[in-house]
């Protein structure tokens, strides 16, 4: 599609516009206006071009890009109107005297053409970009679904794994066995997180509620499993709970931390932090770095990365900071965009 529409400009930048500019007296007004006539086509092309990869483009950017697109549309009236209102020459009275009535006697002949042109142009340039941003769109969402079906089985990768199944199981075990008061609880919150993982492997979105109490009972259960030397904070402070987020998407920052940021020797700190307000979601974790190489280390965040840029173009801001001590992940999500 993307051939098409390049194939598609030239024809119209070729062919369509000339011979549309042609259908108008274009070259009596060249031979006097000269300098008008060229400046009447170089702004039909800039203004093609613009609708073509601005105008358009911003239509399709939530609420923000539409209002500048609008802006711009108002402009290119805009300026079509002063150019439109360039005096060129007075009519004569006398040619009324032939009995040819005009529809609009009070607009000249070389205002029309420049109103006519500007409508086509408009009318072409936004076709042909509906088009293909319609095609983007298209490709986008198969492009998400793709890396949907790709998660699923990442997703039971990542998130069951056996060290964590093993070491959650022994902690339960360990507070089964002392009779730990809290061992029953803790085993309904690895039955439900279990639970949650196979129901939302099946969904492109999920309630930003559900996914803090998925964060929430992770964080519990991995705390079974840390000694003094580790500490966790986690700061949550949700507005609407009824916005809709990719499952497990930041529940993968929440894991990186545990996997890096812990050791049963040196003291630790991981906080993890969830604010949102107005629909404006902000994300962060910290957590030390301990020298202990795996296989794949920071893979997921990646794969998230990739999410994001697909679910949310424009709309999301990922940021990493890594230095000799510590890992730092901020990330930001215009949800209600």
């Amino acid at each position: 599609m993307k051939n098409i529409s390049t194939y598609i400009d030239i024809a119209f930048c070729i062919i369509v516009l000339p011979v549309m500019m042609m259908i108008f007296p274009m070259e009596r007004w060249y031979h006097e206006f000269q300098w008008y006539v060229i400046s009447i086509g170089a702004w039909l092309y800039s203004l093609y071009f613009i609708n073509r990869f601005v105008t358009v483009p911003f239509l399709f950017k939530g609420k923000k890009g539409a209002t500048i697109g609008v802006l711009v549309i108002g402009f290119s009236i805009l300026v079509t109107y002063v150019f439109s209102h360039i005096s060129l020459y007075t009519p004569k009275h006398n040619i009324y005297d032939l009995g040819i009535e005009r529809l609009f006697p009070s607009i000249l002949h070389y205002q029309q053409a420049v109103w006519s042109l500007f409508m086509i142009v408009e009318a072409f340039s936004f076709a042909v970009g509906l088009l293909t941003q319609t095609n983007i769109q298209r490709s986008r969402r198969r492009a998400v679904e793709v890396e949907r079906n790709k998660a699923e089985i990442e997703l039971y990768k990542a998130q069951i794994k056996p060290h964590f199944m093993f070491n959650t199981l022994n902690s339960l075990y360990g507070l089964f066995l002392t009779k730990n008061e809290n061992a029953l609880s803790s085993l309904e919150k690895f039955i439900s997180m279990m639970r949650y993982i196979h129901t939302t492997s099946m969904c492109d979105l999920v309630p930003l509620a559900d996914e803090v109490d998925y964060i929430n009972q992770y964080v519990g259960l991995q705390k079974l499993r840390l000694n003094e030397m580790t500490s966790v904070t986690l700061d949550i402070d949700i507005e609407d709970n009824a916005l809709m987020v990719p499952p497990m998407l930041l529940v993968t920052f929440v894991e990186n931390c545990f996997k890096h940021g812990v050791s049963p020797v040196e003291k630790s700190q991981i906080k993890i932090s969830l604010h949102e307000h107005n629909g404006k979601m902000e994300f962060l974790t910290s957590n030390r770095i301990f020298p202990v190489k795996r296989i794949g280390e920071h893979m997921g965040i990646e794969n998230c990365r990739k999410r994001l840029d697909l679910l949310y173009p424009g709309k999301h801001e990922l940021n990493t900071l890594k230095t000799e001590a510590f890992f730092v992940v901020e990330l930001q999500i215009d949800l209600a965009a």
